[in-house]
């Protein structure tokens, strides 16, 4: 995907979160995010969104901490959220395309890997926002799904941080059922997991499904909609995956 087109989700995404979160009410719970309300999520993806503004607007070469969110509740809170959340848009928008940053996964460049992160960070979020207000959640464009799938395995738990462990090799497959070429392999160890884009040996257990179930899923907001073979591979996942901010 090219970087505008990570802008453009990432306005409209924010755009729904908010309704969403509007909708809810800011002490409503957050189903997929048992530990929260709706207030915690606002609170949450505002501070990120003006964390990684910082970054592209001011040309930060190094790690910052972000700044602690106002301690806002109810109509206040959401109007700082709306803010927070065009500012990052206009930043990201407004950049040059060689901005130089830091920045902390793969990626072509600083302001791509700014506009992929924060457009995927957003959707993730506007669905628990939308878990809390209940009804049809929004759809997720395939693609944008399968890239999302991508970042999270390829990237993500590249890290050493990567708490996704096995005492013996075991391999998991991701397959999203309805995108050409949509398969990885995930060879899982006492190491961090090495995923290739691509079908290679035999796997212990497979996940799969539509690409816009699969990245919910794999984010632990959804469950999975198909396991073939060692299902405690799954819960492996479920239990070890979770990305957290600190």
């Amino acid at each position: 995907m090219k970087t505008a087109a990570y802008v453009e989700t990432l306005d409209r995404e924010g755009a729904l979160l908010a309704a969403a979160a509007e909708a809810a009410g800011t002490d409503a719970e957050v189903p997929t995010c048992p530990d929260w309300r709706v207030r915690d999520l606002l609170r949450h993806t505002g501070m990120v969104h003006r964390w990684a503004t910082a970054f592209v607007a001011e040309g930060h070469t190094g790690p910052r901490r972000a700044d602690d969110p106002p301690a806002l509740d109810g109509g206040p809170l959401l109007s700082w959220f709306r803010e927070g959340h065009e500012r990052l848009v206009d930043a990201l928008a407004g950049a040059e395309p060689d901005v130089r940053c830091w920045h902390f996964l793969p990626a072509p460049s600083p302001l791509a890997f700014w506009a992929r992160r924060q457009a995927h960070e957003t959707t993730v979020h506007r669905i628990d926002a939308e878990s809390a207000r209940g009804g049809e959640p929004t759809a997720v464009d395939a693609d944008f799904a399968v890239d999302g799938i991508d970042e999270l395995l390829c990237a993500f738990h590249a890290r050493p941080k990567s708490a996704v462990r096995t005492e013996e090799p075991r391999t998991l497959r991701v397959r999203a059922t309805d995108a050409p070429h949509a398969v990885w392999t995930v060879r899982l160890s006492a190491q961090p997991p090495v995923t290739v884009r691509a079908e290679e040996g035999a796997a212990d257990c497979e996940l799969s499904g539509p690409a816009a179930q699969l990245y919910p899923a794999l984010w632990n907001r959804r469950p999975f909609p198909e396991v073939t073979g060692d299902g405690a591979l799954a819960a492996l996942w479920r239990e070890r995956s979770g990305v957290t901010w600190k």
